[in-house]
């Protein structure tokens, strides 16, 4: 199976299980809307993908339909960080996944509030007992959420990328730049996929160094498809990182290293699966992908 048939698989799945977290009848209509926009909007949903083969390559295919939950998690927080990517205050955008972006569209104070209310829906979808699950991994899923999103995370990732833009990071600023704000919520993805399927500690290991790899390949690759890519593949408006003055691998190196770059993360990731076997090619596949891909 190739990594765009298991993310579309993984997405069929996530739809009505999102769907339902969506429709609780308690969440006030005016909140209901700006979410629905933003999750129901399409994707990659490569995050639930990655949780999803993750716990296959651990614990088998059987995994799946009790952990579809937590893949919906981690889909609502990353949706979170991508309204509030958007806001003005942040990078202005204007299209997001093919469609106006929420603050355009409800404004910001309701954008602002449905990114708010995703982070604590996500929080309460992973928090939720699992069949057969011990409550210990489940808490440990939790943690690696939280420290993906976090001061250690995403937010500051979000903090360096804005600082940036007034004074560009050396190399390995701009490593950690990137590790945080998008590697952080990848890495995760894989490390709660790992403790729900009840991955060992040797495991975890491999599969944290798997998760930051991936993270990188998919960051490199989002800032040279930010120059080579189509409007219409990529769902939002190219070039821009350029347009804000933003310190990207390609603002550094250049496309040609960068894609090198991205290529050699990808296969850095698969290294690391070691002698998982058979039951981790779609990770290997979704690795090489993140690298590769045209949106």
């Amino acid at each position: 199976m190739t990594a765009s048939e298991w993310c579309a698989q993984v997405a069929a799945a996530c739809e009505p299980v999102l769907e339902a977290l969506l429709a609780d009848p308690d969440i006030p209509a005016p909140l209901r809307a700006p979410m629905r926009h933003s999750v129901l909007g399409g994707g990659k949903r490569l995050r639930p993908a990655l949780c999803l083969a993750t716990a296959v390559a651990c614990g088998g295919l059987e995994a799946i339909p009790r952990l579809l939950p937590a893949a919906c998690a981690l889909e609502l927080l990353h949706t979170y960080s991508l309204i509030h990517d958007d806001l003005p205050a942040m990078d202005d955008a204007a299209l997001r996944r093919g469609r106006p972006t929420c603050h355009r569209v409800f404004g910001v104070a309701a954008a602002i509030l449905a990114g708010d209310a995703l982070q604590a829906l996500a929080f309460d979808a992973l928090a939720r007992p699992v069949p057969g699950v011990p409550a210990a991994r489940g808490l440990a899923a939790v943690r690696a959420l939280a420290s993906a999103a976090g001061p250690v995370g995403m937010c500051g990732g979000q903090a360096l990328d804005l600082d940036a833009q007034r004074a560009a990071p050396d190399d390995a600023g701009l490593w950690r730049l990137q590790a945080l704000k998008t590697g952080a919520l990848i890495g995760a993805a894989v490390q709660i996929g790992a403790h729900l399927a009840g991955a060992s500690a040797t495991a975890l290991a491999r599969l944290g160094e798997y998760g930051r790899e991936v993270g990188r390949a998919f960051q490199i690759a989002d800032d040279v498809l930010d120059v080579t890519g189509a409007g219409s593949a990529l769902g939002k408006v190219p070039g821009a990182d350029a347009a804000a003055s933003k310190a990207t691998v390609v603002t550094r190196f250049g496309v040609a290293e960068a894609s090198r770059l991205a290529a050699a993360a990808a296969e850095a990731a698969v290294a690391a699966l070691g002698d998982f076997g058979a039951a981790a090619e779609t990770l290997r596949a979704l690795a090489r992908f993140s690298a590769n891909r045209e949106r």
